[in-house]
């Protein structure tokens, strides 16, 4: 289990903060991937906070719902070299209920079909009614139920790049981390079994901090 401190993890990353990185894979016309500080010393508070529980530390995915659904808000965060790729992914639903495309409030309640906020130790893959996806536990209080309400990443039909620019909005899941279909395989290949998911919305009065 890799330990970082706090300086060298956002020294890591520190490309990733940087305002005009674009992240790989992005075409010319792409907002440029900018990754709040705060957001990042979070992450790093959980990847340190549940170091006994991931036997893995050379990539993490982040998820920021302080953006909008139509931004590449996932990202995969290699550890190693700071380099990073990002993706479309939906929120729950019961965060967004007027499908504003802006998650509104997380929920780790049963039933609630929310986004809940927290760390989250990948497991193994599987093929469910989403098709291939991956298993997640929640590590915090705040995202506890992930196992019994099912939460997992998988690819959904309304998550793409053609729905994100023409309407400005993709759909909404029912607490999964649901990417686009060209994206999985990549993802899940990055990820694997005992990795971390971090997954926060940081308010934009303290996104520069």
């Amino acid at each position: 289990m890799t330990q970082y401190s706090r300086r060298s993890f956002l020294g890591t990353a520190a490309a990733v903060a940087s305002v005009g990185l674009r992240s790989r894979g992005a075409r010319a016309d792409e907002t440029p991937v900018r990754i709040a500080p705060l957001l990042l010393d979070r992450a790093h508070q959980a990847l340190q906070r549940h170091a006994d529980r991931r036997p893995h530390g050379d990539v993490m995915g982040i998820a920021d719902f302080s953006l909008p659904s139509s931004a590449r808000r996932f990202h995969l965060l290699n550890l190693k070299d700071g380099s990073v790729s990002s993706y479309l992914v939906a929120h729950g639903r019961g965060s967004d209920p007027a499908h504003t495309g802006w998650l509104q409030h997380f929920s780790n309640e049963l039933h609630s079909n929310a986004t809940s906020q927290g760390a989250y130790l990948t497991g193994s893959a599987y093929v469910g009614a989403h098709g291939r996806s991956i298993r997640l536990t929640g590590l915090d209080a705040s995202d506890s139920n992930a196992e019994p309400r099912a939460i997992v990443v998988h690819a959904a039909w309304y998550v793409n790049a053609e729905m994100a620019r023409e309407r400005g909005i993709i759909g909404r899941s029912d607490g999964c981390f649901a990417l686009a279909q060209s994206n999985l395989d990549e993802v899940l290949r990055a990820l694997g079994p005992g990795r971390l998911i971090y997954a926060d919305k940081i308010q934009s009065s303290q996104a520069g901090q």
